[in-house]
């Protein structure tokens, strides 16, 4: 992608110690010296209420000014991974001499189009954007505000960094936001023998959760300039946004990049396989796209294309233990305290796999009590000889549909009780703070309506948080629900700030730990303590298939 920079002169700019000095040529009509103060966010005059200009390492970026906000978008973190740097690490972005136009976002990673992702086939994709505060007066710690770095979902396929509007967590809390693309789909995960001997460190895979390293590195060393504080950045992100946090945490390679986490229905994959396994998967995929030479020389020529067409084979990408990034499953990671000790938030919405099954039946059809097992082997991965232990524990006859019943199932063994396994696990080293999403009539306008309420499915949360390009103008919330929004916004920016969730008005929201188990209920209007989690979503019946 061709980006467009400012022909400006650049006399020169450097950075001592957190401290900025440049030189600056805009035009005749604009003095050096107003580029300078909006450089460091001084708004000065009414041309800045729609311009805003910063400094980063590579050069100056140009923004855009409102009254309460700045945006920078589509900044390079690193180089684009083309070519020879395709399913290579992350590398450096190069500088620019002259003012990059960051007024608009750039191109995101490639990807199909779907439900939840706008279809994709740049490769150069390695960009962030940052949202902050328009006016000065930052808090105490000298002078910086907390950043957070937001990590979006979409099943590590699809997803980007532009649908997600800050401005509500930028103005309400008082925080940076940073939200950034990252290689997906085979691009991102693929493991290769190939790309395993070509390798210092003798791995492959885990591409994608090296550009978040390398974003999180360009944040610690240029997130100052914007007014942000290196040392208070929380990373946050839902579904496979939040399988990323986790990952993460038990990655030893993002050791201090980061000061706390939020992990929004992240636990749906506490086992991460091998790198053997990761690199069979690699090997069938390479076979589908016609690559059966040993060397990695074939799978850089193929075009973005047909590696999109051979991830649609059967691909799955996921997190590897490869031994450097990932040395071992993240549920181990967690088990053994071998992971970065941050305070964490950890959650899970009360109904995740309603958005799943509506899905489904907007594709086939409502599940029927005839398909309901064959429906749960599909579901769980699991032989057809035990789907009796599974159509007993959740019978259909107690559900008001077979596709409740279904929901239900995935719901408890996917996400609520791996969350309440990473809550028990992490609490034990790190404070930790549990939630649930309770909202039962969460706005769904994402899909089509369906057989049942989607009450608080999968994503329902995102919402209450950022603006969504389904929600604008508005998040479509009524006024408990908008009390709802606002206690999260204070619970998420105060976390970030502090490392203790708080909200005014609310019952206050104390650590997770194993003897009380009590999470926060994020239910309208107001929040409240919540004891009955295990009990609502069968957790002894799940913990007792993992002993």
């Amino acid at each position: 992608m061709l980006r467009h920079r400012q022909s400006f002169p650049i006399c020169a700019h450097v950075l001592v110690a957190g401290l900025l000095a440049s030189c600056a040529t805009l035009d005749d009509t604009e003095p050096a010296s107003t580029a300078t103060d909006q450089a460091v966010g001084d708004r000065t005059d009414a041309a800045s209420d729609t311009t805003a200009f910063a400094l980063t390492e590579e050069g100056i970026v140009r923004g855009v000014a409102t009254a309460t906000t700045r945006a920078f978008r589509g900044i390079p973190y690193a180089a684009a991974p083309v070519g020879a740097l395709r399913w290579r690490p992350p590398q450096r972005a190069a500088r620019h001499s002259t003012v990059l136009d960051a007024t608009q976002f750039a191109s995101h990673c490639p990807q199909p189009a779907g439900p939840f992702g706008r279809a994709s086939a740049s490769e150069d994709c390695l960009f962030l954007n940052v949202f902050t505060p328009g006016h000065v007066d930052h808090d105490a710690t000298f002078g910086l505000r907390p950043v957070m770095v937001w990590i979006h979902g979409g099943a590590l396929t699809t997803g980007e960094s532009d649908d997600y509007d800050a401005t509500r967590l930028v103005e309400q809390g008082d925080v940076l936001v940073v939200t950034i693309n990252y290689r997906l789909g085979a691009l991102g995960f693929l493991a290769h023998p190939a790309l395993t001997a070509e390798s210092p460190d003798h791995a492959s895979g885990n591409y994608g959760l090296m550009d978040q390293q390398a974003a999180l590195g360009w944040v610690r060393r240029n997130i100052v300039l914007f007014g942000g504080d290196p040392s208070r950045v929380t990373i946050f992100g839902e579904s496979a946004g939040g399988l990323s946090v986790h990952s993460q945490l038990a990655s030893p390679v993002a050791h201090g990049l980061f000061q706390r986490a939020i992990v929004e229905s992240g636990a749906y994959q506490l086992t991460q396989p091998s790198l053997a396994a990761g690199e069979a998967a690699g090997t069938a995929f390479a076979t589908r796209a016609g690559c059966t030479d040993p060397s990695a020389a074939c799978l850089r020529a193929l075009s973005v294309a047909q590696v999109l067409a051979s991830q649609a084979g059967g691909f799955s990408p996921t997190p590897v233990v490869d031994g450097k990034i990932l040395p071992r499953s993240i549920g181990a990671a967690f088990a053994a305290g071998q992971f970065n000790r941050v305070p964490v938030m950890e959650g899970s919405n009360h109904d995740e796999w309603r958005l799943f099954v509506a899905l489904n039946d907007l594709v086939s059809g409502p599940v029927t009590v005839d398909g309901y097992p064959a429906a749960i082997q599909a579901t769980l991965g699991i032989p057809a000889a035990a789907v009796a232990l599974f159509t007993a524990a959740y019978p259909v006859a107690s559900f008001p549909s077979p596709d409740l019943a279904l929901a239900a199932l995935g719901t408890d063994g996917i996400f609520a009780c791996n969350a309440r396994v990473a809550d028990q696990l992490l609490s034990r080293f790190v404070p930790t703070f549990a939630y649930e999403f309770n909202d039962e009539n969460a706005p769904q306008p994402f899909l089509p309506p369906v057989a049942f309420p989607y009450a608080a499915a999968h994503a329902s949360e995102i919402q209450y948080l950022f603006t969504l390009p389904v929600t604008v103008p508005n998040p479509g919330l009524d006024p408990d629900q908008q009390q709802l929004s606002a206690a999260m916004i204070s619970y998420w920016t105060t976390f970030a700030r502090t490392g203790q969730p708080r909200a005014p008005a609310a019952p206050p929201w104390t650590r997770f730990e194993a003897d009380h188990d009590t999470l926060q209920s994020l239910v309208p209007p107001t929040p409240a303590p919540e004891t009955g989690f295990a009990a609502d979503h069968r957790c002894a019946f799940w913990d007792a298939l993992r002993q």
